[in-house]
This record gives C-alpha cells, structure tokens and sequence, in this order.
C-alpha cells in the first residue's frame, strides 16, 4: 500500500479558538501576545489583524502605532499545545495515526483511507469543510511524504500532489518549505537560492559542507528516501476496523447492521491472527462532533461474531443518535490467543458446558455489569472467612477440592454476626436464638464441629459450629465463639443453607 499524507495547517489557530469562544470578536482585529525580553510580542494574530499588516514576531507598541485599536490578549503556549491535541484527536474520525504539528499544524497518515470517502478530492474537501465549519482557516495538502504535504500545504499553490510527485511540487517553493531553521534559509538567501529547485540538483557534498546535514536530511525526508516517523497522539489499535455512512444513520436497525458489519471484519482479522478480543469498543461519530461509545467484555476470549453482536445489541439503546451517525469505529484493545479448542467452544453447541457458562456470563455482564459477576475457587485453609478465594478469570483452576466431608452453607457471611440465645445447654446448641429482633425457636441441630484459628495467621479462640434448623424449616450455620465454661460464651450466626 503506497503511503499518504495529509499536512493541515491552521493559519490562525489561536485567534480562531478565541473567536469560536467569542464569536463577537470574529471581524475585529486583535493578537495574542505574551513577554519576551521586557516587550510584549506577538505570537498569533487573527485574519482581520493579518489583513493590516501585523504579524507574529513583532512587537505589540510598533503594532499600536500602526493600528491604535488593536486588541490583545494573553498567549498561553499551554492551551496551544492542549488545542493541538484535542484537534487531532478530533481528526481520528479520519485516520487513525493523527500527529500533532507544533508549527501549528497536524499530519495525518491517510494511508488507505481516502476511498471511504470517494477519493483524495472529496477526502480533503470534507476536512476542510469540517473546519471551516468549527470557525478554523486552514490549508491542506496530500502527498507520499509528510515533507512535501507539510511544504505545499503552506507554501503551495495545489492541495494533490500526485504519487511520486514530491520533486514537481518542492521545485518552485522557496527553502524555507523544507522546515529548515532560520540560520540555513538566510544563507541559502544570501547566495541567491531562493526557491528549492535553484539548489536540490547540486553535489550532496557541497550541500553537506556549506549547510550541514540537517539539509540534507530535510531533502531526503520530502522526496521519500530518508523515513520520518509520525508519531499519534493516542496509540493505534491493532485491531481496528471503521465503517463510514454515505448518510447519516439514526435508526437502531442501521446501527446494528454497521455492528454486524464491523464485527465479521473484526472477527476476520483475529481468526487470521489466531486471536479472540476480551475488550471490543464501538465509537459512533455523530454529524454534530460528539462521539458516542459503547463497550462489551468476554470471560473468555473470542471471535464469534454472533455472540458478540448479542452482548452489543443489549447496549445499542444507550447511544443517542441526535442528527445521526455518519461513522462507526471499532476496536480490540485486550486480545488474548486463541486455541482450536477454544475456538471449538463457540462455535458447537451443546457440547461443551464451558462454552455455554461462558456466553451466559456474557450476557449477564451486559446487563448487571462484570463487576457484579464473581467465581470463587476453595482455598487451603480450614477457617471459613479463608477457605475460599475470588477467581482471577473462568479458566483458573482450584489448587485443592471444596471440602464435601463437612456440611457447609450456601450463603457464608462475610463477617460472623452476633445472636441472643436463651435456654443455654453446656456444649449443646440454644433452644431459641434472636437474630436481627426475630425470635427463631430450634427444631433440629446437628454438630458439634470444632473449628480451630490458623495459629501461624492469627491467635484467638476456636468455634464450635452447629448446623440447625428452626421450626419454619430454615437451616443455619451457627457457632459458640470459646469454651462454654469460659464466663458467658458470645454465640453468632455465619450462614445459611438451602
């Protein structure tokens, strides 16, 4: 896949951003401006400021004096670079590499993503739209390299430089497109280069002994044969797939059909690669500029699409179309490798348990939440607050059996809670018992069972556990904390059987 780039830069970023919160202010001129050796100089100005001659670099006083109502406002390089950002971000509805440009700019990586919207032409045409939309001028351009778009998108008259191109379209710009610093560019000046071409075609040796290297190196990354790394402001998911609309879609039918697409695309891509996604995100990106995002879990990996558009469809009423969507992200962040055997699972029924405990949990999850769902495996101790441990995930597997030898509760408290008893009888369990102000009278017990403190944990008393039963036919696990002879023994209640 050839490469392409998109190079936009913002002629007025600041100032814009400052119209966008004042709209008031669209048609006055003003700078912003900030100190620098004891003077107040400007660093952006607005279209109307720039229309009278003022630039960025000079210095506030001299500008009064040529326009005495010119307003201005603090610079903050702060919020630039935090603007800069959020616009890239913005820009990831058309790629997913956007870069920020600190010379007020963005490039973006448009490999392979112009067709979605018929082409180069109509790809530039509705980013430029979309910002002139959201108040910002700008100039863009594409090419195979980021130097050259970057260099015509401000110094050039086209927006398209054909594929192999580079050389054609740096030829008539003066050095100063190449990003090279002022030191460079006023020799350049100096010897009478004014435009690339007066000096591309001589001996690198030359270029290299006059100039320095950083020349070159700028020549080399704008005609492709030296490799200039982009680098996104957010982190490319490998697994990734985009759907654009031709209109925009409201209904919750079309966006479940853009899901079933997204997902068979997804779900390709990770059967190729031996992988099944535990984490899948859809961002829906509205005509209005808001994003809507929904995301689903798995217990297990996977990369049946059928089960996944399910745990997608109980999610899809949460999203707000407002004037409709007109493009449908997805993407795997937590991808874990897949066996046949596992891959077997979804995709046979009724056969393996596994798999159908697994899909259930799915579904609970996009209902009640993961964070509601728990497994607990038995743990190698004998006191119960211990005995049992949380699951890390549904294929871990026990250390040790639950222990079956003992009756134990269905329900155990986290925390044994205190009971009255009366009628006490020495080592045999109450009569009656009061728990939560309600009197349950003792119909069967069965027990004791002695249950000592983990010394090499925790020192303290043993318990003398009784399962019992109360006249309604409720069955509890009860215990008397201590000896029966050691004063008044405390008596508390620790779970329930079925």
């Amino acid at each position: 896949m050839a490469k392409r780039f998109v190079a936009i830069w913002f002629c007025h970023l600041m100032a814009d951003w400052i119209v966008r919160r004042n709209p008031n202010l669209a048609k006055v001129p003003f700078v912003l401006a900030m100190p620098e050796r004891g003077r107040m100089v400007i660093k952006a100005v607005n279209k109307a400021a720039h229309s009278k001659g003022i630039h960025s670099g000079m210095v506030v006083a001299d500008c009064r004096a040529i326009l005495p109502g010119l307003q201005v406002f603090d610079y903050n390089p702060e919020q630039k670079e935090k603007l800069l950002n959020a616009l890239a971000e913005w820009c990831m509805r058309y790629t997913p590499i956007a870069a920020v440009d600190e010379a007020d700019g963005l490039i973006l990586d448009v490999s392979g993503c112009t067709h979605l919207w018929g082409g180069e032409e109509q790809y530039l045409k509705d980013i430029t739209t979309r910002f002139s939309g959201l108040g910002y001028h700008i100039r863009i351009a594409i090419a195979d390299t980021v130097g050259t778009a970057w260099a015509v998108s401000r110094y050039g008259s086209m927006q398209i430089v054909d594929q192999g191109k580079q050389l054609d379209a740096l030829l008539p710009l003066h050095p100063i497109a190449l990003r090279l610093n002022a030191s460079i560019v006023d020799r350049l000046i100096k010897l009478g280069l004014y435009t690339i071409g007066s000096f591309i075609k001589m001996p690198r040796s030359a270029l290299r002994r006059r100039f320095g290297e950083a020349l070159l190196t700028r020549l080399d990354q704008a005609l492709g044969q030296a490799i200039e790394v982009v680098t996104p402001v957010k982190p490319v998911e490998p697994y990734q797939e985009r759907l654009p609309c031709l209109e925009p879609v409201r209904t919750a039918t079309a966006i479940e059909i853009a899901i079933q697409k997204l997902l068979d695309k997804l779900c390709k891509q990770l059967e190729k690669d031996g992988k099944g996604l535990r984490l899948c995100t859809l961002k829906a990106y509205r005509v209005d500029n808001n994003i809507q995002q929904i995301r689903i879990s798995t217990t297990r990996a996977s990369r049946n699409a059928t089960h996944l558009f399910k745990l997608f469809e109980i999610k899809v009423a949460t999203i707000e179309p407002a004037l409709g969507f007109e493009l449908f992200m997805m993407e795997a962040p937590v991808v874990e490798d897949m066996t046949a055997s596992q891959d077997a699972f979804w995709n046979t029924t009724n056969k393996h348990n596994e798999a159908n405990v697994a899909e259930l949990l799915d579904k609970l999850a996009g209902k009640v939440g993961i964070d509601a769902i728990h497994r607990y495996l038995p743990d190698e101790h004998y006191w119960p607050e211990r005995s049992f441990k949380l699951a890390a995930s549904l294929d871990e597997k026990p250390d040790t059996d639950w222990r079956t030898d003992m009756p134990r509760p269905v329900h155990l408290l986290p925390e044994p809670e205190l009971i009255e008893v009366t009628v006490p009888i020495p080592d045999y369990p109450p009569m009656l018992f009061i728990h939560k102000g309600k009197l349950h009278k003792v119909s069967k017990a069965d027990g004791p069972e002695r249950i000592e403190q983990e010394w090499w944990l925790q020192q303290g008393l043993y318990r003398d556990y009784y399962c019992i039963e109360d006249e309604n036919g409720a069955r509890y696990w009860i215990f008397r904390l201590g000896r029966y002879d050691s004063g008044e023994p405390k008596w508390f209640i620790h779970g329930f059987f079925a």
